[in-house]
């Protein structure tokens, strides 16, 4: 997958659907426009409703499973991808929590402070 430019968002989420994909306390995605990036490879595809009824649909590496991208009917004209796939300890903090109903009642919120 090749993104040019920043993301538009940067999202942490808390829902208990996205513990679940990513075996892990929350999600975090960066959002981009569909025209700023490129998909190559092939995927697989499943689809969900979110926790507010709206589809998801999520793109998988068929190798090895992992989560690419994902393209939210609620924001037609973006892609979301895991911040995790960039490996970029330098990647923009989140600035938007959501579901915080589903917060692990250990962890902070998020400290929405700009860098």
């Amino acid at each position: 997958m090749l993104c040019t430019g920043e993301p538009e968002l940067v999202s942490l989420c808390h829902c208990i659907a996205c513990q679940k994909r990513t075996g892990a306390l929350y999600g975090i995605a960066a959002f981009f426009p569909k025209g700023s990036i490129k998909v190559s490879g092939s995927y697989k595809s499943y689809r969900r409703s979110s926790d507010a009824g709206f589809e998801l649909v999520f793109h998988f590496c068929e190798n090895c499973g992992s989560t690419v991208f994902w393209e939210p009917s609620r924001k037609p004209d973006m892609v979301a991808i895991g911040v995790g796939s960039f490996g970029e300890p330098g990647f923009p903090k989140p600035s938007k929590e959501v579901h915080p109903e589903s917060r692990h009642e250990w962890v902070e919120p998020l400290d929405l402070t700009p860098r």
